[in-house]
This record gives C-alpha cells, structure tokens and sequence, in this order.
C-alpha cells in the first residue's frame, strides 16, 4: 500500500522562507510561517542566495504562479504553490497543536476543507493536557532508561501505559502526574504470541483488539493472501515474516490468518 506523500515535520525557526504573492492566502501563508519561526523573504534571487529550502507561492495569474514554481525548483527549493497541487512538492496539513504534540491533517491538496473540519472534530476528542503529559513523559527519558534497558522494552511499557486503562491513560485527566510514581510501580508491558483470525482483508473490518496489537507488535507473521492493506496497520519497524519461516523470539508476535 502506498502513500500519496511522506509526511514529514519540517523545522524552519530562524531560517529563511520564500514567499511570493499578495492577498489573502498570501497572507494565512504568511502566519503558518511565522508561527514556526520562519523568516520570510519576499524576493526570489533573495531568498535563494539566502539559503532557502521552502518556498510558498500565492499569485492570482496561473501563469505567473507555474512560472516561479519551475524557477524555484529549478534552483533546489520545495515549492508550495495555493490551489494548484499538481505544481506542489509538499502540501500544508490542517494542525492540532497541543504543544509539543503537534498532529497534521492531510488530503494531498483535494479538499483542505475537510482536512480542517476532521482536525475540529480531533480537536473535541483530544484533551487539553496531552501536552503536559508529552512534557512530562520527555523529563521521565533518563529514568525509563535506567528502568528499562532496551528500546523495545521502554516501547511496550510505554504503549502499556498510555492504553486505554492503563496508567497514564492519555484520555484521562492528571496522567501526566501519574509518570514518576509508574515508573516505580514495576509494570512491564505486554508479551507473548497472539493469533488473529482476519474474517476479509479489509482493514474496516478489523477489530479494536487486533488493531491495538498490530500497533504495537514487534513481529507479524502472515498468510500469504494477507492484504497489503492489513499489514500497513503494523508499527513501520514492525519485523514482517511470511507464515512457516523463521519467527524471532520476545516481545509481542502477532499471527495473522485468514478465516
């Protein structure tokens, strides 16, 4: 299964961005920019002997915006141009900002409208205090370190954790309190083989519970007609192994078989 684009998060505090172009999408690019530190230059030959990797482009005349698209890229800069995603090498998501947890919303410039309508229902969903608990679970680094040796020791204790019920629930509010008194509680995270009987390969019918293992294994072993589809639930490092070869021990093995 592949992606339309590579979501990425791209950090340009302090450096030069392009931007080229009047009115008011000029100027909504204008405050996504400086909301992340962005310096804005409005001169092409300027900003490119300055060192710039972005350029946002918002001219009214489609001439004109295809024009300075080719130059910029021409020159080595990724191009956004408004309302013409065939000339963009990058879109800009609908954002959910609970800092430092920042979640992007993208419709690969088909419908921006309901990439924000979806981020305002996020919105409702997530609690305000997810950041605090972000905060708090980055202080605790050191210490999930010296409890817990390996990184994917630290992965399933975590992931055990911010489950729903678990300890720092990341839905329930105060976890974020709760982070120095678990690691001390001496709960592990969840290990062993488990086997999942696929009724299709549709991913709409996956249960909650086969979904949240997938999330969170470490191997998937598979039958042969397992859809792409179904795999691309798994965590991307996830190690991948058809059935009746070689399994590697520990951690959480998921068997998927169709029914």
């Amino acid at each position: 299964m592949t992606l339309h684009s590579l979501p990425l998060f791209h950090r340009i505090a302090g450096q030069p961005v392009i931007l080229l172009g009047e009115g008011d999408a000029a100027k909504a690019k204008q405050r996504l920019i400086e909301r992340a530190g962005g310096k804005i230059v409005r001169d092409m030959a300027e900003g490119i002997d300055a060192g710039a990797r972005l350029a946002f482009i918002a001219h009214d005349n489609p001439d004109m915006a295809q024009g300075d698209a080719i130059r910029l890229r021409c020159a080595g800069l990724l191009v956004n141009v408004v309302d013409r995603s065939e000339l963009c090498d990058f879109t800009t998501p609908s954002i959910l900002d609970r800092d430092p947890v920042l979640i992007a919303v993208g419709t690969g410039g088909a419908s921006a409208g309901l990439a924000k309508i979806l981020r305002l229902r996020l919105e409702r969903l997530l609690p305000q205090g997810l950041g605090a608990l972000t905060k708090a679970l980055e202080d605790a680094r050191e210490g999930m370190r010296a409890r817990w040796a390996s990184v994917a020791d630290r992965r399933r204790a975590l992931d055990a954790a911010l489950d729903e019920s678990g300890e720092l629930d990341l839905f329930r509010a105060g976890s974020e309190a709760k982070v120095r008194d678990w690691l001390t509680s001496g709960a592990e995270g969840q290990s062993g083989r488990f086997e999942i009987v696929l009724i299709s390969n549709d991913p709409e019918d996956l249960t909650l519970r086969a979904a949240r293992l997938l999330g969170q294994a470490d191997v998937v072993v598979y039958d042969a007609g397992v859809a792409a589809e179904i795999l691309s639930r798994a965590r991307a490092d996830a190690v991948r192994v058809l059935a009746e070869g070689e399994v590697p021990e520990g951690g959480i093995v998921v068997v998927l078989r169709l029914g």
